[in-house]
């Protein structure tokens, strides 16, 4: 939000005081809190009148540094709350005559006790960014509106990125964005998953603590300042010092949780009825055996929205007149191998049966006068399922426990975003501060049954509306894409943007949700979904399955699907990583190359784990354009060479896309292609790229861990148990050592 009219005028109708001076501090169990009026105290008549700011500093974890302006304190206190990590820091404070200072880990913050306003946040005795003179406030607008704004200062050349899963520019610079979840597809700024934090590369990343619209003004309205405003009294932020962009996330997802690690079967191809498309039994068992004997491999089945009836939105029932034996369906199903998937949301259709029954128990949201709030879009006369109710969350996850009895796997939480104002909740939340927060009560809902009912190493749900700290309920999707080489690389943009907020994965619609794609745009696009963390094929009202675009289609679906499920080995442990760090599996480039000036705007490709670089192709001719860091690059299917840093201009055919080694990297391969959960180290290949003489890599696979050195010209390899079987791969020969031996040598050429 704008309150200002260029650098000296305040817009028609705001008024605005900032603090001028600190007046007093105070010092106690970690804390600073300090008075600072909002005008020179130069008489004692200026003591007279306010507003007068109470700022308080304190650190929940080392490094991370939280600041509370307050104006009214009396306020009564409304929830939701982010549910945060706290009590891990150890802060340092004291003052002396010019500063009070509060020192957490590697960071402080130097707040100036004479002359004007200012304050620095410091780490390794550099200033990150700062807040000085009329940076912080309290503004009203036309209307009386009472907000608190902070500005913090970007040094030249500072990027910023995340505030959630965005479609537009990777760099935030210039951009206004309000965190306000909305069903607006991938096309417009608005967007299904809003985070209100931000990650910078110059060391540091801010959070801004309300679960309600915060509004960020990213070097807009103040071209060297970010600014963020909210409507309230209280308004709390955390500094969060890296220094690297990886530390970044390592330590705000300590702050806010991190990703559950989701089941090795998530991984494979999934395949969906789409969403306005007719189907029965029948149809689905023509597709999945169109998938066998075409080879190709199938993990998932999911069920869109017509498994249930029509204007029943959600009733949780099968709808008999297609599927008039679920639990035989949902067996034969099983037979083949499968994981099933269904569609649900937090809707309830006023023909539904549950509404009458959710009405009278009162688990469906009211409006202030208790009469349940219902719309016709959607779903006509649809209500909401009231999650911060514990007997509504109790009774929603009944009705999926039944699902999950008859043999579905897990769920697709569709929606969440569209939640209104003018209602009361159970629990008494604020109706502002609970419509992004409804998607984080309603997925952890789903989430927890799954967990329950299948344990926590096979809980996965298929998201599409998020907040912070959803990131420990995955996976998400990017939402409502059009079928388009434009919204490919959009859709890219967004899950790039959700990575650098704090999520380990995410997928998207693959060949595009709206439209149809051309047997051209399906291909590419296949090559970029089974390049990232999880891949679905699904669209709206045309069938996915690759044999209706072109023959070639099907082949490449196929090579696809195997490279990614040979590479099992690999993603897995960038699986494992995102749950132990909050690292996301699909990285942009800034977040492994921080100090390479080439990587800070780049948006059309990304790491895939830490050592592979991918470059969707988003042509039909195949002319692609790419970045290499600094090094000798090895493309993954050829063995061919390319030498960064520098940019790269190359034409693929359908059966190939950039996909490049990281120098001085090992890549295990699985022996497996036609599922994602297998034994990863049984038969694994190791394939060595550009190590450096006398080189040594540590290769995690499956609980064992491999060890490969390079000694001259000879590769030497050890594993952690000496009896597992193994091999090692340079080049194009392969060597292979009888089990037991521990180590192997491979002449190179």
């Amino acid at each position: 939000m704008k309150f200002t009219d260029g650098y000296w005028l305040l817009r028609e109708g705001v008024t605005a005081a900032h603090p001028a001076e600190v007046l007093d501090v105070t010092a106690t169990d970690g804390t600073l809190e300090i008075h600072a009026p909002t005008r020179p105290i130069r008489s004692r008549g200026d003591l007279m009148t306010g507003p007068v700011m109470t700022i308080s500093v304190h650190s929940p974890l080392p490094d991370v540094i939280g600041v509370t302006l307050t104006h009214f304190a009396g306020e009564q206190p409304r929830g939701p709350q982010f549910e945060l990590a706290e009590g891990g820091s150890s802060a340092q404070v004291g003052y002396d005559e010019e500063h009070a200072t509060l020192t957490s880990g590697t960071l402080s913050v130097r707040v100036a006790r004479t002359g004007p306003w200012h304050v620095d946040f410091l780490a390794d005795g550099r200033v990150l960014t700062s807040s000085g003179h009329k940076n912080m406030g309290i503004m009203r607008d036309a209307t009386g509106a009472h907000y608190l704004r902070e500005q913090l200062d970007l040094a030249v050349g500072t990027s910023v990125y995340g505030l959630g899963e965005r479609f537009g520019p990777l760099v935030k610079n210039g951009q206004v964005v309000d965190i306000w979840n909305a069903d607006g597809g991938t096309t417009s700024e608005l967007a299904y998953k809003n985070v209100p934090f931000y990650l910078t590369d110059a060391g540091y990343g801010v959070f801004v603590d309300h679960p309600g619209k915060v509004s960020f003004e990213v070097a807009s309205e103040a071209v060297s300042r970010v600014q963020f405003s909210t409507e309230t009294q209280e308004l709390t932020y955390y500094v969060v010092h890296g220094p690297t962009p990886k530390d970044i996330l390592r330590k705000y997802t300590a702050l806010t949780g991190r990703p559950a690690l989701p089941p090795a079967w998530s991984f494979g191809l999934w395949l969906s009825t789409s969403f306005t498309t007719s189907y029965d039994e029948e149809t689905v068992t023509s597709f999945i055996e169109g998938m066998r004997e075409r080879q190709l491999p199938l993990s998932v089945f999911h069920f869109d929205c017509f498994w249930m009836r029509e204007f029943n939105w959600c009733d949780f029932q099968w709808d008999p007149r297609v599927f008039p034996d679920p639990e035989g369906m949902l067996a034969r199903l099983k037979e083949r191998g499968l994981h099933v998937c269904v569609w649900i949301n937090p809707y309830i259709a006023q023909r539904s049966p549950l509404f009458a029954e959710g009405r009278a128990l009162g688990h469906l949201l009211r409006r202030p006068d208790g009469s349940v709030w219902q719309w016709d879009m959607w779903q006509p006369g649809m209500a909401l399922v009231d999650f911060t109710s514990p007997a509504a969350r109790t009774w929603y996850a009944g009705k999926l426990e039944a699902l999950l009895a008859q043999g579905v796997d897990c769920f697709k939480t569709d929606f969440g975003e569209r939640v209104p104002l003018d209602v009361a909740w159970s629990d008494g939340s604020d109706p502002e501060r609970m419509h992004n927060y409804y998607t984080y009560l309603y997925n952890r809902t789903v989430h927890d049954v799954l967990r329950k009912q299948r344990g926590e190493e096979d809980a996965v749900v298929f998201a599409r509306s998020a907040t912070t700290g959803s990131q420990q309920f995955p996976v998400h999707w990017g939402g409502d894409c059009e079928a388009t080489y434009a919204s490919m690389a959009e859709s890219l943009r967004g899950g790039l943007s959700l990575g650098l907020s704090g999520f380990g994965f995410w997928s998207h619609d693959i060949g595009g949700f709206e439209g149809t794609p051309t047997p051209a745009l399906f291909k590419r696009w296949v090559a970029f979904g089974l390049l990232s963390s999880h891949s679905r094929l699904h669209g709206s009202s045309s069938y996915r399955v690759p044999w209706l675009f072109d023959d070639e289609s099907v082949d490449v679906l196929r090579h696809f699907t195997r490279l990614k499920l040979s590479l099992m080995p690999y993603l897995y442990e960038a699986a494992r990583t995102a749950r132990a760090e909050g690292v996301p599996v699909m990285r942009a480039m800034v977040l492994e190359f921080p100090d390479d000036p080439g990587c800070a705007h780049l948006e059309r490709q990304y790491m895939l784990g830490p050592n592979l670089l991918v470059a969707p192709v988003f042509s039909d001719d195949g002319d692609v354009s790419y970045y290499v860091p600094e090094g000798d690059w090895t493309h993954f299917a050829t063995g061919r060479t390319v030498t960064g840093p520098r940019w790269i201009r190359e034409r693929h055919d359908f059966l190939s896309v950039p996909l490049l080694v990281r120098p001085g990297s090992v890549i295990p391969v699985g022996a497996v292609a036609d599922r994602p959960d297998y034994a990863y180290a049984d038969g694994v290949t190791l394939h060595a790229y550009g190590l450096a003489h006398g080189a040594q890599v540590t290769v995690p696979v499956d609980g064992l861990t491999f060890t490969v050195v390079r000694e001259g010209d000879t590769l030497r390899a050890s594993c952690s148990d000496p009896a597992a079987p193994w091999a090692l791969a340079a080049g194009e020969r392969v060597a292979r050592a009888a089990a037991g031996t521990g180590f192997l040598s491979l002449e190179l050429g």
